[in-house]
């Protein structure tokens, strides 16, 4: 992605942090055509493995997508793919510049990784997918699917297709106007006072350290 040099965050953490937050991630492949192929997957990040394997520097996403979906087949056919996770975005005037000369931009952190795609087959390894994401997103719901007959929760793992992506290479872009902090301060409080997206945007100004006598906190 388009990533200029003050906008690129290389701390791991940061990364990490973005797309555990925001785990619903656009991923694209190459269709038979040609053209890119996307689906919206939450993915849920991991440093290790589904089965406890060393993964690379970056970890590993777990997801899966239904059986029917066609992408399911280029993720099958395919080894290599391309995640994408917007994480907080909005609008910013100019009207937090001192001066005039000024025009309008958008602020976002975002994250976007190349992967090595694995496909999960054996049903015990999906379910223990799915319990990854079930931890993530409603813990309590653990014990009901445990309760569903088998029958049920059979037909349910084999409608699905689950996939583990090791991530190859990984950028990380931060763009909350780093290089102008003499609009940080009337930024961060129009931030603050704006939609909960920008309440957001403004936490992370204050986490990673952009206002005057704030250490970082990431």
């Amino acid at each position: 992605m388009y990533l200029p040099k003050q906008f690129n965050n290389t701390d791991p953490a940061i990364a990490q942090r973005i797309m555990r937050e925001h785990p619903l991630a656009s991923i694209v492949s190459v269709g038979d055509d040609g053209f890119p192929v996307l689906s919206h997957i939450p993915l849920h990040w991991q440093a290790v493995s589904l089965w406890g394997e060393s993964a690379s520097e970056h970890g590993v996403l777990l997801g899966h997508c239904a059986r029917a979906n066609p992408h399911a087949q280029l993720l099958a056919s395919q080894s290599q793919a391309l995640v994408s996770f917007m994480g907080p975005q909005a609008y910013m005037s100019p009207g937090v510049y001192a001066d005039k000369q000024r025009v309008p931009t958008w602020s976002y952190l975002a994250v976007q990784a190349n992967v090595q795609v694995r496909i999960i087959d054996p049903q015990t390894d999906r379910d223990r997918l799915l319990k990854c994401l079930i931890a993530d997103h409603e813990p309590s719901y653990a014990q009901q699917w445990r309760e569903l007959p088998a029958s049920y929760t059979t037909a349910m793992l084999n409608g699905i297709v689950a996939f583990e992506m090791q991530i190859a290479d990984l950028q990380c872009a931060v763009k909350l106007n780093q290089h102008r902090p003499e609009a940080h301060v009337a930024m961060h409080a129009a931030y603050a006072a704006g939609t909960s997206t920008e309440q957001t945007l403004a936490r992370w100004m204050e986490d990673l350290g952009l206002l005057p006598q704030t250490p970082s906190k990431v």
